[in-house]
Protein backbone atom coordinates (compact mmCIF):
# COMPACT_ATOMS: atom_id res chain seq x y z
CA UNK A 1 0.00 0.00 0.00
CA UNK A 2 2.89 2.10 0.64
CA UNK A 3 4.55 1.96 -2.20
CA UNK A 4 5.27 4.72 -4.38
CA UNK A 5 2.95 3.96 -7.92
CA UNK A 6 0.35 3.67 -5.50
CA UNK A 7 1.10 6.71 -3.83
CA UNK A 8 0.84 8.90 -7.31
CA UNK A 9 -2.06 7.05 -8.34
CA UNK A 10 -4.33 8.01 -4.99
CA UNK A 11 -2.67 11.59 -5.41
CA UNK A 12 -4.23 11.69 -9.22
CA UNK A 13 -7.35 10.35 -7.92
CA UNK A 14 -7.81 12.43 -4.89
CA UNK A 15 -6.93 15.32 -6.93
CA UNK A 16 -9.88 14.56 -9.58
CA UNK A 17 -12.53 14.26 -6.93
CA UNK A 18 -11.49 17.13 -5.32
CA UNK A 19 -12.02 19.39 -8.33
CA UNK A 20 -15.23 17.09 -9.24
CA UNK A 21 -16.53 17.65 -5.55
CA UNK A 22 -20.16 15.23 -6.09
CA UNK A 23 -18.08 11.57 -7.65
CA UNK A 24 -21.42 11.42 -9.76
CA UNK A 25 -20.33 13.04 -13.13
CA UNK A 26 -22.99 12.47 -15.58
CA UNK A 27 -19.87 12.89 -18.13
CA UNK A 28 -18.15 10.06 -16.53
CA UNK A 29 -17.20 7.54 -19.06
CA UNK A 30 -19.54 3.89 -19.18
CA UNK A 31 -16.19 2.54 -18.77
CA UNK A 32 -16.07 4.28 -15.48
CA UNK A 33 -18.81 3.15 -13.92
CA UNK A 34 -18.33 -0.94 -15.11
CA UNK A 35 -15.02 -0.55 -13.23
CA UNK A 36 -16.35 0.68 -10.17
CA UNK A 37 -19.28 -2.11 -9.98
CA UNK A 38 -16.55 -4.81 -10.96
CA UNK A 39 -15.06 -3.82 -7.81
CA UNK A 40 -17.59 -3.34 -5.61
CA UNK A 41 -19.59 -6.43 -5.69
CA UNK A 42 -22.42 -6.85 -3.71
CA UNK A 43 -22.94 -8.66 -0.07
CA UNK A 44 -21.49 -8.10 3.14
CA UNK A 45 -17.52 -6.59 3.78
CA UNK A 46 -15.65 -6.54 6.67
CA UNK A 47 -12.92 -3.30 6.33
CA UNK A 48 -10.03 -2.04 8.38
CA UNK A 49 -8.42 1.18 8.39
CA UNK A 50 -4.59 1.28 9.95
CA UNK A 51 -4.49 4.21 12.65
CA UNK A 52 -2.00 4.76 15.33
CA UNK A 53 -0.33 1.71 14.89
CA UNK A 54 -4.15 -0.09 15.91
CA UNK A 55 -6.29 -1.81 13.27
CA UNK A 56 -10.06 -0.23 13.28
CA UNK A 57 -12.55 -2.76 11.82
CA UNK A 58 -16.16 -1.46 10.72
CA UNK A 59 -18.74 -3.17 8.53
CA UNK A 60 -19.93 -2.29 4.81
CA UNK A 61 -22.90 -3.95 3.03
CA UNK A 62 -22.49 -2.79 -1.35
CA UNK A 63 -26.31 -3.04 -3.20
CA UNK A 64 -27.15 -2.68 -6.84
CA UNK A 65 -29.93 -0.21 -6.90
CA UNK A 66 -30.85 1.18 -10.46
CA UNK A 67 -27.64 -0.64 -12.37
CA UNK A 68 -25.26 0.99 -10.06
CA UNK A 69 -23.27 0.31 -6.35
CA UNK A 70 -24.30 1.69 -3.17
CA UNK A 71 -22.45 0.97 0.03
CA UNK A 72 -23.79 1.49 3.19
CA UNK A 73 -21.64 1.87 5.76
CA UNK A 74 -22.86 -0.35 9.47
CA UNK A 75 -22.73 0.73 12.72
CA UNK A 76 -24.15 -0.77 15.40
CA UNK A 77 -25.09 0.42 18.99
CA UNK A 78 -27.24 0.48 21.96
CA UNK A 79 -30.59 1.80 19.56
CA UNK A 80 -30.20 -0.71 17.00
CA UNK A 81 -27.87 -0.07 13.79
CA UNK A 82 -27.61 3.07 11.06
CA UNK A 83 -27.05 2.31 7.76
CA UNK A 84 -25.61 5.47 6.20
CA UNK A 85 -26.04 5.48 2.66
CA UNK A 86 -22.96 6.25 -0.21
CA UNK A 87 -24.25 6.39 -3.41
CA UNK A 88 -22.18 8.95 -4.81
CA UNK A 89 -18.91 6.29 -6.24
CA UNK A 90 -16.99 6.92 -9.23
CA UNK A 91 -14.42 5.42 -11.36
CA UNK A 92 -10.43 6.45 -12.42
CA UNK A 93 -8.57 3.66 -13.76
CA UNK A 94 -8.47 0.77 -12.07
CA UNK A 95 -10.18 2.13 -8.54
CA UNK A 96 -12.95 3.44 -7.60
CA UNK A 97 -13.87 6.65 -5.34
CA UNK A 98 -16.45 6.16 -2.75
CA UNK A 99 -18.02 9.53 -1.65
CA UNK A 100 -18.20 9.07 2.50
CA UNK A 101 -22.56 9.84 3.01
CA UNK A 102 -22.70 13.73 4.05
CA UNK A 103 -19.06 14.25 4.74
CA UNK A 104 -16.01 15.82 2.63
CA UNK A 105 -14.69 11.92 2.85
CA UNK A 106 -13.73 9.36 0.29
CA UNK A 107 -12.17 5.51 0.44
CA UNK A 108 -10.18 5.18 -2.89
CA UNK A 109 -10.09 2.01 -3.45
CA UNK A 110 -9.32 -0.65 -5.77
CA UNK A 111 -8.69 -4.40 -5.90
CA UNK A 112 -6.27 -6.06 -3.93
CA UNK A 113 -6.41 -9.48 -5.62
CA UNK A 114 -3.85 -11.52 -8.02
CA UNK A 115 -4.80 -12.70 -11.33
CA UNK A 116 -6.77 -15.97 -10.84
CA UNK A 117 -7.28 -15.47 -7.62
CA UNK A 118 -10.28 -17.90 -6.53
CA UNK A 119 -10.39 -16.57 -2.91
CA UNK A 120 -12.37 -13.67 -1.21
CA UNK A 121 -12.96 -10.30 -3.03
CA UNK A 122 -10.03 -8.20 -1.21
CA UNK A 123 -9.74 -4.46 -1.67
CA UNK A 124 -6.89 -1.51 -0.70
CA UNK A 125 -6.78 1.66 -0.60
CA UNK A 126 -6.93 5.33 1.57
CA UNK A 127 -9.75 6.59 3.23
CA UNK A 128 -9.37 10.93 2.53
CA UNK A 129 -10.31 13.71 4.54
CA UNK A 130 -10.21 16.36 1.91
CA UNK A 131 -11.40 19.30 4.47
CA UNK A 132 -8.61 18.19 6.31
CA UNK A 133 -5.51 21.59 7.16
CA UNK A 134 -3.21 18.48 6.40
CA UNK A 135 -3.06 16.06 3.66
CA UNK A 136 -5.03 13.06 5.87
CA UNK A 137 -5.19 9.70 4.50
CA UNK A 138 -4.84 6.46 6.34
CA UNK A 139 -4.43 2.60 4.95
CA UNK A 140 -7.73 0.85 4.46
CA UNK A 141 -8.25 -2.62 3.31
CA UNK A 142 -11.31 -4.98 2.96
CA UNK A 143 -12.35 -8.20 2.41
CA UNK A 144 -15.95 -9.53 1.03
CA UNK A 145 -17.27 -12.32 3.91
CA UNK A 146 -19.66 -11.78 6.75
CA UNK A 147 -18.18 -12.12 10.41
CA UNK A 148 -18.81 -12.53 13.54
CA UNK A 149 -16.54 -10.47 15.73
CA UNK A 150 -15.03 -7.29 14.48
CA UNK A 151 -12.10 -8.42 16.68
CA UNK A 152 -10.04 -11.06 16.93
CA UNK A 153 -8.57 -12.81 19.92
CA UNK A 154 -5.20 -13.90 20.50
CA UNK A 155 -5.53 -17.47 21.25
CA UNK A 156 -8.15 -18.49 23.05
CA UNK A 157 -11.54 -16.93 22.20
CA UNK A 158 -12.75 -15.16 25.45
CA UNK A 159 -16.43 -15.88 26.09
CA UNK A 160 -16.85 -14.21 29.52
CA UNK A 161 -20.65 -13.27 29.81
CA UNK A 162 -21.29 -10.09 32.44
CA UNK A 163 -24.60 -10.34 33.83
CA UNK A 164 -24.72 -7.01 34.48
CA UNK A 165 -23.86 -5.67 31.03
CA UNK A 166 -26.55 -7.60 29.24
CA UNK A 167 -29.45 -4.98 30.87
CA UNK A 168 -26.41 -2.71 29.89
CA UNK A 169 -24.46 -0.68 32.94
CA UNK A 170 -23.02 2.83 33.28
CA UNK A 171 -20.16 4.32 33.90
CA UNK A 172 -18.31 7.31 35.40
CA UNK A 173 -15.63 7.86 33.25
CA UNK A 174 -12.55 10.13 33.13
CA UNK A 175 -10.99 11.18 29.64
CA UNK A 176 -7.23 12.42 29.66
CA UNK A 177 -5.65 14.18 27.04
CA UNK A 178 -1.54 13.91 25.83
CA UNK A 179 -1.31 17.55 27.36
CA UNK A 180 -3.00 16.23 30.66
CA UNK A 181 -6.54 17.48 30.33
CA UNK A 182 -9.37 15.70 31.52
CA UNK A 183 -12.80 15.83 30.74
CA UNK A 184 -16.29 13.79 32.16
CA UNK A 185 -18.23 11.66 30.35
CA UNK A 186 -21.02 8.68 30.97
CA UNK A 187 -20.09 5.11 29.37
CA UNK A 188 -23.32 3.09 28.48
CA UNK A 189 -21.79 -0.67 27.67
CA UNK A 190 -24.25 -3.49 26.90
CA UNK A 191 -23.35 -6.98 26.14
CA UNK A 192 -25.16 -9.41 23.71
CA UNK A 193 -26.60 -12.54 24.99
CA UNK A 194 -26.87 -14.55 21.84
CA UNK A 195 -25.69 -15.92 19.56
CA UNK A 196 -22.42 -14.53 20.27
CA UNK A 197 -21.46 -13.60 23.93
CA UNK A 198 -18.69 -11.51 23.74
CA UNK A 199 -20.52 -8.91 21.05
CA UNK A 200 -20.90 -5.39 22.86
CA UNK A 201 -22.76 -2.22 22.00
CA UNK A 202 -22.09 0.94 23.83
CA UNK A 203 -21.34 4.63 23.84
CA UNK A 204 -19.75 7.34 25.74
CA UNK A 205 -21.56 10.76 26.18
CA UNK A 206 -19.97 14.03 27.26
CA UNK A 207 -20.83 17.56 27.57
CA UNK A 208 -20.17 18.54 23.62
CA UNK A 209 -21.88 14.92 22.32
CA UNK A 210 -21.55 11.78 21.93
CA UNK A 211 -19.49 9.03 20.29
CA UNK A 212 -22.36 7.73 18.80
CA UNK A 213 -22.82 3.95 17.91
CA UNK A 214 -20.18 1.49 18.89
CA UNK A 215 -19.78 -1.96 18.66
CA UNK A 216 -17.18 -4.92 19.11
CA UNK A 217 -16.33 -7.66 21.51
CA UNK A 218 -14.01 -8.56 24.20
CA UNK A 219 -10.80 -10.23 23.24
CA UNK A 220 -7.54 -11.90 24.33
CA UNK A 221 -4.50 -9.69 24.08
CA UNK A 222 -0.98 -11.22 25.22
CA UNK A 223 -3.07 -13.26 27.72
CA UNK A 224 -5.17 -10.03 28.99
CA UNK A 225 -9.05 -9.45 28.27
CA UNK A 226 -9.46 -6.46 26.28
CA UNK A 227 -13.20 -4.63 25.49
CA UNK A 228 -12.87 -2.99 22.30
CA UNK A 229 -15.23 -1.00 20.50
CA UNK A 230 -15.45 1.10 17.29
CA UNK A 231 -16.99 2.90 14.89
CA UNK A 232 -16.50 4.84 11.83
CA UNK A 233 -19.25 6.91 10.16
CA UNK A 234 -16.82 8.37 7.36
CA UNK A 235 -15.37 11.46 8.84
CA UNK A 236 -14.76 10.12 12.34
CA UNK A 237 -12.84 6.58 13.11
CA UNK A 238 -12.57 6.04 16.76
CA UNK A 239 -11.40 2.81 18.23
CA UNK A 240 -11.67 2.44 21.95
CA UNK A 241 -9.15 -0.30 24.06
CA UNK A 242 -9.94 -1.07 27.71
CA UNK A 243 -8.92 -3.69 29.79
CA UNK A 244 -11.31 -4.91 33.06
CA UNK A 245 -9.65 -4.32 36.38
CA UNK A 246 -7.90 -7.71 37.61
CA UNK A 247 -9.24 -7.33 40.96
CA UNK A 248 -13.00 -5.53 40.31
CA UNK A 249 -13.53 -6.55 37.01
CA UNK A 250 -15.67 -4.95 34.90
CA UNK A 251 -16.38 -2.16 37.61
CA UNK A 252 -13.55 -0.73 36.90
CA UNK A 253 -11.91 0.01 33.13
CA UNK A 254 -8.61 1.38 32.07
CA UNK A 255 -8.14 1.94 28.39
CA UNK A 256 -7.36 4.27 25.62
CA UNK A 257 -9.20 6.18 23.01
CA UNK A 258 -7.80 6.00 19.27
CA UNK A 259 -9.32 8.83 16.84
CA UNK A 260 -8.26 8.62 13.11
CA UNK A 261 -4.57 9.71 12.70
CA UNK A 262 -3.12 11.16 15.40
CA UNK A 263 -5.75 11.75 18.37
CA UNK A 264 -5.54 9.59 21.60
CA UNK A 265 -6.46 9.51 24.79
CA UNK A 266 -6.56 7.38 28.25
CA UNK A 267 -9.49 7.02 29.85
CA UNK A 268 -10.99 5.55 33.45
CA UNK A 269 -14.90 4.22 34.07
CA UNK A 270 -16.32 3.13 37.19
CA UNK A 271 -18.87 1.46 37.28
CA UNK A 272 -22.14 3.92 38.66
CA UNK A 273 -26.06 3.66 37.92
CA UNK A 274 -26.05 6.85 38.98
CA UNK A 275 -23.40 8.36 36.59
CA UNK A 276 -24.49 11.70 34.86
CA UNK A 277 -23.04 14.51 33.42
CA UNK A 278 -23.54 18.34 33.70
CA UNK A 279 -26.94 20.15 33.12
CA UNK A 280 -26.69 20.63 29.36
CA UNK A 281 -28.94 23.83 29.71
CA UNK A 282 -26.34 25.32 32.01
CA UNK A 283 -23.15 25.22 30.03
CA UNK A 284 -23.53 28.38 27.01
CA UNK A 285 -25.15 31.25 28.69
CA UNK A 286 -26.28 35.03 27.57
CA UNK A 287 -23.32 37.48 28.76
CA UNK A 288 -24.93 39.63 31.59
CA UNK A 289 -27.18 42.15 30.27
CA UNK A 290 -27.94 40.53 26.96
CA UNK A 291 -31.77 38.15 26.05
CA UNK A 292 -31.74 38.00 22.53
CA UNK A 293 -29.75 37.47 20.03
CA UNK A 294 -28.47 40.16 17.17
CA UNK A 295 -27.10 38.76 13.71
CA UNK A 296 -27.57 38.97 9.80
CA UNK A 297 -26.11 36.04 7.67
CA UNK A 298 -25.79 35.44 4.16
CA UNK A 299 -28.21 32.21 3.59
CA UNK A 300 -27.18 29.60 1.11
CA UNK A 301 -29.37 31.10 -0.99
CA UNK A 302 -27.28 32.99 -3.18
CA UNK A 303 -28.05 36.86 -2.97
CA UNK A 304 -30.58 36.03 0.44
CA UNK A 305 -29.71 37.19 4.07
CA UNK A 306 -31.03 35.84 7.58
CA UNK A 307 -31.66 37.52 10.45
CA UNK A 308 -33.90 36.59 13.28
CA UNK A 309 -35.82 39.89 13.03
CA UNK A 310 -36.92 38.77 9.36
CA UNK A 311 -40.48 38.97 9.13
CA UNK A 312 -40.79 35.41 8.87
CA UNK A 313 -40.13 34.79 12.07
CA UNK A 314 -41.74 37.35 13.87
CA UNK A 315 -44.39 36.21 16.41
CA UNK A 316 -43.19 32.67 16.27
CA UNK A 317 -41.07 30.22 17.99
CA UNK A 318 -37.64 30.21 17.21
CA UNK A 319 -35.02 27.48 17.18
CA UNK A 320 -31.17 28.37 16.51
CA UNK A 321 -29.35 25.26 15.30
CA UNK A 322 -25.55 25.75 15.17
CA UNK A 323 -23.93 22.95 13.35
CA UNK A 324 -21.76 22.20 10.66
CA UNK A 325 -22.27 19.48 7.88
CA UNK A 326 -19.06 17.71 9.11
CA UNK A 327 -20.42 17.07 12.39
CA UNK A 328 -21.86 13.70 12.70
CA UNK A 329 -23.63 14.81 16.07
CA UNK A 330 -25.19 17.80 13.91
CA UNK A 331 -25.93 15.60 11.40
CA UNK A 332 -27.95 13.41 14.20
CA UNK A 333 -29.64 16.07 15.54
CA UNK A 334 -30.39 17.27 11.90
CA UNK A 335 -32.21 13.93 11.41
CA UNK A 336 -34.64 14.32 14.31
CA UNK A 337 -34.84 17.92 13.12
CA UNK A 338 -35.71 17.89 9.48
CA UNK A 339 -38.35 16.04 9.48
CA UNK A 340 -40.65 17.38 13.28
CA UNK A 341 -40.31 20.10 11.64
CA UNK A 342 -42.48 19.45 8.29
CA UNK A 343 -44.64 18.02 10.88
CA UNK A 344 -44.75 21.10 13.47
CA UNK A 345 -44.22 24.15 11.11
CA UNK A 346 -47.83 25.26 10.97
CA UNK A 347 -47.90 25.56 14.90
CA UNK A 348 -46.32 28.54 14.93
CA UNK A 349 -42.32 27.46 15.38
CA UNK A 350 -39.48 28.26 12.76
CA UNK A 351 -35.95 26.52 12.93
CA UNK A 352 -32.80 28.49 11.77
CA UNK A 353 -29.80 26.49 10.74
CA UNK A 354 -26.49 28.49 11.36
CA UNK A 355 -23.54 26.88 9.32
CA UNK A 356 -20.32 26.56 10.69
CA UNK A 357 -17.93 25.54 7.81
CA UNK A 358 -14.56 24.41 8.16
CA UNK A 359 -14.03 26.37 4.39
CA UNK A 360 -13.69 30.07 5.03
CA UNK A 361 -14.97 30.92 1.40
CA UNK A 362 -18.39 31.69 1.07
CA UNK A 363 -18.91 29.33 -2.14
CA UNK A 364 -17.49 26.44 -0.50
CA UNK A 365 -19.34 26.22 2.47
CA UNK A 366 -23.08 27.44 0.85
CA UNK A 367 -21.97 24.42 -1.19
CA UNK A 368 -21.40 21.90 1.56
CA UNK A 369 -24.73 23.56 3.55
CA UNK A 370 -27.05 22.89 0.17
CA UNK A 371 -26.01 19.41 -0.23
CA UNK A 372 -26.57 18.42 3.35
CA UNK A 373 -30.13 20.23 3.06
CA UNK A 374 -30.84 18.13 -0.10
CA UNK A 375 -29.75 14.84 1.55
CA UNK A 376 -31.27 15.32 4.76
CA UNK A 377 -34.46 17.19 3.20
CA UNK A 378 -34.63 20.02 5.64
CA UNK A 379 -37.33 22.25 4.70
CA UNK A 380 -35.88 25.38 7.41
CA UNK A 381 -33.66 28.27 6.42
CA UNK A 382 -29.78 27.63 6.59
CA UNK A 383 -26.96 30.85 7.22
CA UNK A 384 -23.55 30.45 6.68
CA UNK A 385 -22.63 31.72 9.60
CA UNK A 386 -18.14 31.30 9.87
CA UNK A 387 -16.10 28.84 10.36
CA UNK A 388 -15.82 25.86 12.26
CA UNK A 389 -14.07 26.63 15.50
CA UNK A 390 -15.49 28.38 18.91
CA UNK A 391 -13.63 31.72 18.38
CA UNK A 392 -15.81 32.65 15.73
CA UNK A 393 -19.00 31.54 16.93
CA UNK A 394 -17.67 33.71 19.66
CA UNK A 395 -17.32 36.50 17.61
CA UNK A 396 -20.54 36.23 15.36
CA UNK A 397 -23.09 35.84 18.20
CA UNK A 398 -21.02 38.09 20.97
CA UNK A 399 -24.30 38.25 22.99
CA UNK A 400 -23.23 34.51 24.25
CA UNK A 401 -20.55 33.12 26.95
CA UNK A 402 -18.65 30.07 26.84
CA UNK A 403 -19.66 28.35 23.74
CA UNK A 404 -18.37 24.52 23.89
CA UNK A 405 -19.87 22.64 21.15
CA UNK A 406 -21.61 21.92 17.87
CA UNK A 407 -24.44 21.98 17.89
CA UNK A 408 -25.68 23.96 20.20
CA UNK A 409 -29.44 24.78 20.13
CA UNK A 410 -31.13 28.02 21.09
CA UNK A 411 -34.75 28.38 22.00
CA UNK A 412 -35.86 32.26 21.30
CA UNK A 413 -39.93 32.51 22.30
CA UNK A 414 -42.04 34.84 20.54
CA UNK A 415 -41.01 38.03 21.63
CA UNK A 416 -37.71 37.15 20.57
CA UNK A 417 -35.92 36.60 23.91
CA UNK A 418 -33.77 33.53 23.92
CA UNK A 419 -35.12 31.66 26.86
CA UNK A 420 -32.66 27.99 26.89
CA UNK A 421 -29.59 27.25 25.66
CA UNK A 422 -28.91 23.04 25.03
CA UNK A 423 -25.07 22.24 24.54
CA UNK A 424 -24.29 19.09 22.65
CA UNK A 425 -27.04 16.58 21.40
CA UNK A 426 -27.29 12.59 22.56
CA UNK A 427 -28.10 10.78 19.43
CA UNK A 428 -30.13 7.73 18.48
CA UNK A 429 -26.73 5.83 19.14
CA UNK A 430 -27.28 6.72 22.78
CA UNK A 431 -30.56 4.69 23.66
CA UNK A 432 -32.69 5.89 26.25
CA UNK A 433 -30.79 8.78 26.30
CA UNK A 434 -31.75 10.27 22.68
CA UNK A 435 -35.15 9.22 23.67
CA UNK A 436 -34.59 12.10 27.08
CA UNK A 437 -32.91 14.52 24.42
CA UNK A 438 -36.18 14.70 22.08
CA UNK A 439 -38.31 14.55 24.61
CA UNK A 440 -36.98 17.48 26.19
CA UNK A 441 -37.00 19.65 22.95
CA UNK A 442 -40.39 18.82 23.01
CA UNK A 443 -41.57 19.81 26.00
CA UNK A 444 -39.63 23.09 25.67
CA UNK A 445 -41.38 24.23 22.33
CA UNK A 446 -44.87 23.32 23.97
CA UNK A 447 -44.21 25.67 26.91
CA UNK A 448 -43.14 28.21 24.67
CA UNK A 449 -46.29 27.71 21.83
CA UNK A 450 -48.53 28.01 24.57
CA UNK A 451 -47.04 31.55 25.83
Amino acid sequence: MKNVAFALLAGALLSLAGCQGAATKTDAAAGSSTSAAALLTPGPWFGELAIQGQRLPFLFEVKTEAGQPVVYLINKGLNGEERLRCPEISAAGDSAIIKLHAFDAALVVRTDGTEGDKGPNKLKGTWVKYDAKTPYRVPFTALQTGIDDLFVSEGTKVTTLYKGLLQGETFSTVFTDETGKKYPAVAVIKQQKAPQDDNMVGTFLTTTGDYRYLSGNSVNRQGKEHIMLSTFDGNHAFLFDAQPDKKQGMSLLKGDFYSGKTGHETWTAILDPKAKLPDADTLTYLKKGESRLSFKFPSTVLGASISPTDPKYRGKVVVLQVLGSWCPNCMDETNFLAPWYEKNKQRGVEIIGLGYERMPEYDKAAARLRGMKTRFNIGYDVAVAGVSNKDSVAKSLPQLAKFLAFPTTIFIDKKGAVRKIHTGFSGPGTGKYYAEETAAFNQEIDKLLKE
